[in-house]
């Protein structure tokens, strides 16, 4: 019994040392790339590159921020992802809902037609895909960059969204149905609400894809106005490229929204992820 508890602590241990192992992996380079922020490029370039600033300096921030035009940037990001968001849990799931409990001989060709497209890169679809929204007039409109980003979301939002749905039993639907209520309300009132574990997952995903998108609303838009935060950050790894501090502060700045959504949503995250991994 003995041997037991003593091998059973050792295991602890041993657990706790590899998870606090990877806890300074991930944290430490975020902390750095915070201090380094604050540091002149003079004095990065001339001191010890883990040392903490000499004099903590504020003034790449200002800098950034103006020379980034993040304001504009932030409003935009913010937008397209809580609208790309937004529709992809909403419509995946919709559209999970009908592959998974509404049959008909075309049910396996259209979802096999949604599936294909998690096998698509964005690579091999940037072409056509800007002489399509070129010759529709959607051209450098948030609407001709939201469209893509829905439907390039929407694949992986179906995929979860009709295997975990297909785990609800059917009899809920049927009694439904029964009592007289419509697809739509069943969806909403019942099969919706069942769906948050995993819908989690996909506006997880959804979120940080659409966040980080830089190649595809770089073809799509021309103009500053509708462009979104990693262009800005883009920015300065150009002219800008060799003064660090403000490229430092760049990157904090867009960094800073998503750290935010992840301390504020952290336990809906970890339950959707462990959920969408089973049910998934």
């Amino acid at each position: 019994m003995a041997d037991i508890r003593t091998k059973s602590t050792v295991a602890s241990v041993v657990i706790y040392i590899v998870m606090g192992i990877f806890t300074v992996l991930a944290i430490y380079p975020l902390l750095w790339l915070v201090i380094q922020s604050f540091k002149t490029t003079q004095e990065y370039l001339t001191t010890n590159k883990l040392a903490l600033p000499l004099m903590w300096f504020t003034g790449n921030y200002p800098y950034a921020w103006t020379m980034g035009k993040f304001g504009t940037l932030l409003i935009n990001s913010v937008f397209y992802t809580t609208v790309t968001v937004a529709a992809v849990v909403l419509l995946g799931f919709m559209a999970g809902f009908a592959f998974a409990k509404i049959k008909n001989r075309f049910t396996p060709l259209l979802h096999g037609i949604f599936i294909i497209g998690i096998l698509l890169t964005l690579q091999s679809i940037m072409v056509p895909l800007f002489l399509m929204v070129t010759r529709v007039g959607l051209y450098d409109t948030r609407l001709g960059i939201l469209i893509p980003y829905i439907g390039l979301g929407l694949p992986i939002g179906v995929y979860l969204g009709t295997e975990f749905i297909k785990s609800i039993p059917d009899a809920l639907v049927e009694s439904a149905r029964i009592d007289g209520a419509k697809y739509l309300r069943i969806f909403i009132s019942i099969i919706f609400p069942m769906t948050a574990p995993v819908a989690m997952t996909v506006a997880i995903l959804t979120f940080t894809g659409t966040w980080n998108e830089f190649m595809l609303i770089n073809v799509l838009a021309s103009s500053d106005s509708i462009k979104s935060i990693p262009v800005g950050i883009g920015r300065f790894s150009g002219a800008l490229a060799s003064d660090y501090g403000k490229q430092f502060s760049a990157l904090v700045i867009g960094m800073v929204p998503m750290l935010a959504f992840y301390l504020a949503f952290r336990k809906q995250i970890t339950k959707g992820v462990a959920a969408g991994a089973v049910k998934g």
